[in-house]
């Protein structure tokens, strides 16, 4: 059954990326209307059915016009409720398809309703509930709450896109009023909730849309909707994250920079670096952004854990690994610390040298944990080579993220992401991210989405496509001559608007 379902959240994250894959949302919408609509017309003949399409303001209501367009097209009579006004539509492919019905209203009556006092009197052979879907929130407000309860009261065929209005997707909850489907046409999967509320739902068809089941594995937007966070009004400092970058060393002062850096412009709200002294100093004359724990010592050792541990209470998230070395001491070091952060229920990742010492004393995590290795880095961190060819390598890639507890994301040509569980593929970047600092930067990414709360599959998936986003418009500006720096500067751009990537292309 886990493979047969798909929730709400995953649902509209996959339509997203269908877009930018090449299917638009016009596409969709079509492909679930005439689906319904199909339905309707293998049941009952057009010259004896009147219908009744309730929609609402969003996606799903985009399909319920659809459906009536078809329906009114092979000769049933036809009716629209439109559950508020239509300047309210904010889905560009519901606008455009009740554009279409408005030129057939002398024909096929569309009432609006903003106002419960405004719902008419209709009688009906089917009715189509187009209001809710999967986006349900919360109680249905007026006026669907009202609009409910009469197509509940209507004598008809009660018809469901997607999900009954009033019922919650994935949990299959039904709040006072819900519509008690006679049949319920779902697209592509089933959700959740679908099987736990069989008298609201009724008869259930899986309709297929056009979504091939291989979309579900490529990263894209709608993963970095995912992990999106709204900045309220009344937010305050650390709402948003608190970062601790534990790195660097003598030799290597940029990379915990470039994390903590990349960080920052994926919107946490504080970024920590914790570093030798003399590095932490030199890190502190890069921005005056960046706050610095001054270690003692050449590199990172047991006698610093008191003063890391210290900031394990005040951070959301910790990263561990950029430019840290390998002397003994340090292994040991990042063997206490990753206990440590166990021991403090802190969301973890780890790149570089620290992926190499947890490979000599590897353990099933007991917190979320990203591990961010490249191909000979994988080596050390699971003990053998990853293969090359492309599926054998997400095969290999999932049994050893369900092993060691957490999540990969292996760098590539190709980058490899699997929680043990899932498995998806990211296609975004180019040949010039090989320069020094890119792999940082998206350790920055992927942190900041785990500080932030992001589950760490999602994070890592959703780093994945930002940071090779990031790439390939640098890309674009500067041909291959790029460095990592200039990827930071991309990330609010590329975060803000996540499809304009699909004009960039990329791998794929």
């Amino acid at each position: 059954m886990e493979q047969e379902v798909i929730t709400s959240r995953e649902m509209r994250a996959l339509e997203l990326n269908s877009e930018y894959l090449g299917v638009s949302q016009l596409q969709l919408m079509e492909n679930a209307g005439m689906a319904v609509a199909n339905v309707i017309r293998a049941r009952f003949r057009s010259s004896k059915t009147k219908v009744v399409v309730f929609s609402g303001l969003g996606g799903n209501g985009g399909d319920g016009f659809v459906a009536a367009r078809h329906l009114f097209a092979t000769g049933y009579n036809v009716e629209v409720i439109l559950a508020g006004r239509p300047s309210e539509i904010s889905h560009h492919a519901a606008g455009k398809n009740l554009e279409a019905l408005y030129r057939l209203q002398k024909s096929m009556p569309i009432h609006v309703v903003y106002d419960s006092s405004l719902i008419p009197e209709v009688n009906a052979d089917v009715v189509v509930d187009a209001l809710l879907g999967i986006g349900l929130k919360g109680e249905p407000r007026p006026p669907v709450r009202q609009l409910i309860q009469r197509i509940n009261r209507l004598k008809a065929f009660r018809v469901s896109v997607d999900v009954p209005s009033g019922l919650d997707a994935d949990s299959g909850k039904a709040f006072d009023e819900a519509v008690r489907a006679d049949l319920t046409v779902t697209f592509h999967r089933a959700k959740p909730g679908l099987f736990k509320a069989k008298r609201f739902v009724g008869e259930l068809i899986i309709a297929d849309i056009g979504l091939p089941s291989e979309f579900e594995r490529f990263a894209g937007p709608g993963d970095v909707e995912l992990v999106s966070k709204p900045r309220l009004p009344e937010a305050h400092k650390g709402d948003f994250g608190r970062l601790l970058v534990v790195g660097g060393s003598e030799v290597y002062s940029g990379a915990p920079a470039y994390v903590a850096l990349a960080a920052l412009r994926t919107g946490v709200d504080i970024a920590y670096v914790a570093a030798p002294k003399k590095t932490a100093y030199v890190i502190s004359a890069y921005s005056p952004n960046l706050i610095t724990i001054k270690l003692e010592g050449a590199h990172l050792n047991l006698a610093n854990m008191s003063a890391i541990e210290h900031y394990l209470s005040m951070v959301t998230g910790v990263a561990v690994g950029p430019g840290l070395g390998l002397h003994e001491e340090t292994k040991e070091a990042v063997k206490a610390l990753i206990a440590s952060v166990e021991k403090a229920g802190k969301p973890l990742l780890l790149d570089a040298d620290a992926l190499k010492a947890f490979g000599e004393f590897r353990h099933q995590m007991r917190v979320p944990v990203v591990f961010t290795p490249h191909a000979g880095e994988y080596k050390a961190l699971v003990g053998r080579f990853v293969p090359a060819e492309l599926e054998a390598k997400a095969e290999d890639v999932l049994k050893s993220a369900r092993v060691l507890g957490g999540v990969i994301l292996l760098k590539g040509n190709v980058d490899v992401i699997s929680d043990g569980k899932r498995v998806k593929l990211n296609f975004t970047g180019n040949p010039g991210m090989t320069v020094g600092g890119t792999g940082d930067v998206l350790g920055g990414i992927v942190g900041a989405f785990l500080a932030r709360g992001a589950d760490a599959f999602e994070a890592a998936v959703a780093g994945a496509f930002v940071n090779g986003a990031c790439g390939d418009f640098v890309q674009r500006e500067k041909g291959f001559h790029m460095i990592a720096t200039d990827l930071i500067d991309w990330i609010p751009r590329v975060l803000d608007n996540p499809m304009s990537h699909a004009q960039v292309g990329g791998r794929g």
